[in-house]
């Protein structure tokens, strides 16, 4: 009998993994009776934007999910977080945040769990560019103003500072 083996291709920390359940859980249970979901990182997304490639981003909240093909979201999540490190920051600050400003998910979060802190991106009118978005800092979250931490486009919606980094000493 021929087997296949099977290859960790993610080699994240656990950290990783625990900041995207703490959101999904908390988050997930406030939007049940909405029309929209939140989802961890084992959804894709296609945009014409990104020539059709597939991107996976950590937790994504989606109110369009009937606009897919086979086992990929077409439409565009309004909310996306990322959770960096070490091998990710770069194109999670650079690649994907340009990609989500231009198919314009209205707000985008870095999460960094090493340092504990989360920057808020609101998508905003380019004031050089007419017909432009462009993703304006909204606020920088650690332990210091903690209380400030909130999803700007879903204001019903509420997940406090412990929740979001809880088991991360």
């Amino acid at each position: 009998m021929n087997t296949i083996p099977i290859i960790d291709m993610s080699n994240t920390f656990i950290e990783h993994s625990m900041v995207i359940n703490n959101f999904v859980t908390t988050v997930g249970n406030q939007l049940k009776s909405s029309l929209c979901r939140v989802f961890g990182d084992s959804v894709k997304y296609k945009w014409t934007e990104n020539d059709n490639k597939p991107v996976i981003p950590d937790v994504s909240i989606n109110c369009d999910i009937k606009n897919r093909r086979a086992t990929n979201f077409l439409g565009v999540p309004r909310f996306i977080m990322e959770v960096i490190s070490d091998s990710t920051e770069s194109y999670d600050r650079n690649e994907k945040m340009e990609l989500y400003r231009m198919v314009e998910v209205a707000e985008y979060w870095l999460v960094d769990w090493r340092k504990k802190q989360v920057e808020i991106y609101v998508l905003v009118p380019d004031e050089t560019t007419v017909d432009k978005m462009a993703y304006q800092l909204k606020n920088v979250i650690t332990e210091e103003n903690k209380e400030q931490l909130a999803v700007y486009m879903f204001p019903n919606v509420h997940i406090e500072y412990e929740q979001l980094f809880d088991g991360i000493e």
